[in-house]
């Protein structure tokens, strides 16, 4: 069975860690989770495609998937693979032989491999089983990275008691053991990122890998061949050129510098800070750069030198240079486009192209923007709004008379809702009439209706009418009244209001001036 095709937003960053970093194939892969002969064929495929990085801007995902699948004739099945695992356990039993399970490999797949491509494959399987690797760094090329388990309290001032207890961040560069420590108030990608960016700017510049654990923030899903990176993650790795190679699971000879790295930072900053107190983080991490920097000045027992002595002359040069510009955070959030052609971003709606309508997009969020990508070509960007469950809406986006299609307008949506009652339909068309654009009230109208699945068209219809008496024109209303079964209370009286008697004690309002 063929390996299913890489998503192109991964195919992209193989291009670029090796047309635009210079590395390896191997690295390459490490970094991206794709397997080395994938990666290497993906490379082929551009360079036959005459691509080089970066790619130009209006190549987006289904023209570059064009230009590197052309189509082409089916290719011939794979051989059957043997399987190495079992040809080891039986040669450990009496008279088996290399032969013998040959023999039978190819009884059973008659076109598998020849005998001598059958013992060297097991030969190199082999010589893999259980082999523990001394890994040797060079410079500037590994920063290793991790939380360590043990916390620093921070206290409140007024109250004495802990407020906080923050995590320390722990970063080691391979080749000098350089260290670097920060502390943050939790383990949250925004704190994650600001890490590795402050990392960055205390070397002076950054290393060509990145390994890092699988937490929540770096890795979003674990996986042992193809780890899959958080995006924002991967965006701010890109941002300085650096790769990001996740450690596999259980496996901490992957990334020894960081275990070495965190044990010093526990037992030399954590420890040492275990009798101070702490009212604030700034505090504290200035105490921690003062305990850092007497680390890296610690001479080394077994060699000349120093942590710092030996980063100046060894990684410092190394290392590539800092962008202009700090990364700027932003959080990715994959999306569907509702049929009113708006996408939900933290409680608020942002137009796109209505044309995209029900197809999957990528939202990027900042402090001060929202950015909409669809097969990484930005489609949209908005001033962002803090406004719960408002619209934010382009014009550009709306389709000739603001509507989305032929098939969904207002009449249509209407009609939908007198199928379940007038009461309905009236607030339905309420909801409508008070939009700047009856398209903006899709959503809530939609979900209206399909209340009717849950509670039944009978109470939604009396929850409307009683949505209608109050003037409450929202789904949440009419939610909150099947909710709390109120539809199955008599309506309230709406009073009449008296005007109010006139007589001589009545000042009125020129008796205060």
């Amino acid at each position: 069975m063929p390996r299913p095709r890489c998503d192109m937003r991964k195919i992209r960053e193989v291009l670029r860690l090796t047309f635009g970093e210079g590395m390896s194939r191997r690295q390459v892969a490490a970094a991206t989770g794709v397997p080395v002969m994938t990666a290497s064929g993906y490379i082929r495929r551009a360079t036959l495609a005459g691509l080089s990085w970066p790619l130009p801007d209006d190549l987006d995902d289904v023209a570059l998937e064009s230009a590197l699948f052309p189509p082409t004739a089916p290719s011939s099945v794979a051989r059957a693979q043997p399987d190495f695992a079992y040809v080891h356990a039986e040669l450990k039993k009496k008279a088996v032989t290399l032969m013998l399970l040959w023999i039978e490999y190819r009884e059973e797949h008659p076109d598998g491999y020849g005998y001598s491509q059958f013992c060297e494959g097991y030969r190199s399987w082999r010589r893999k089983v259980d082999v523990v690797m001394r890994q040797s760094h060079r410079a500037g090329e590994k920063l290793f990275v991790d939380f360590p388990g043990m916390t620093i309290p921070i206290y409140d001032a007024k109250t004495g008691e802990v407020a906080m207890r923050a995590e320390l961040f722990v970063a080691v560069l391979g080749a000098s053991s350089y260290l670097y420590a920060e502390a943050f108030p939790s383990q949250a990608l925004i704190w994650w990122v600001a890490a590795h960016v402050h990392t960055f700017e205390f070397l002076g510049g950054c290393p060509a890998i990145c390994v890092c654990d699988n937490l929540k923030s770096g890795v979003t899903r674990p996986h042992r061949y193809e780890p899959e990176v958080n995006r924002t993650f991967a965006e701010m790795a890109a941002h300085y050129s650096v790769a990001v190679i996740p450690t596999r699971s259980y496996k901490p000879r992957d990334k020894a510098k960081a275990e070495a790295g965190v044990l010093l930072a526990e037992r030399w900053i954590i420890a040492r800070l275990r009798h101070r107190r702490f009212c604030s983080l700034a505090d504290a991490n200035a105490e921690i750069a003062r305990l850092v920097e007497i680390i890296n000045n610690r001479g080394f027992k077994k060699m000349a030198g120093s942590r710092a002595s030996l980063f100046a002359e060894v990684d410092k040069p190394a290392l590539k240079a800092l962008p202009p510009h700090r990364y700027s955070y932003g959080e990715w959030a994959k999306k569907t486009v509702s049929i009113d052609y708006h996408v939900e971003v933290d409680r608020h709606y942002y137009s796109v192209p209505y044309r995209l309508v029900h197809d999957k997009v990528w939202a990027r969020t900042s402090a001060s923007t929202v950015e909409v990508f669809h097969n990484s070509r930005r489609v949209a960007v908005h001033v962002r709004s803090h406004k719960r469950y408002g619209h934010t809406t382009d014009p550009a986006h709306m389709p000739e008379s603001h509507r989305r299609h032929a098939e969904w307008t207002p009449g249509r949506i209407i009609a939908w809702a007198n199928k379940t009652g007038p009461s309905t339909a009236a607030l339905v068309e309420g909801i409508l009439a008070r939009r700047a654009h009856p398209e903006q009230g899709y959503r809530s109208a939609l979900g209206i209706i399909r209340l009717g699945a849950r509670y039944g068209d009978g109470r939604v219809e009396k929850a409307a009418a009683r949505a209608l008496h109050l003037g409450a024109f929202s789904y949440r209303s009419v939610e909150s009244i099947l909710k709390n079964g109120l539809d199955r209370q008599p309506l309230p009286e709406v009073r009449a209001s008296r005007p109010h008697p006139h007589h001589r004690n009545v000042r009125g309002a020129t008796y205060y001036h």
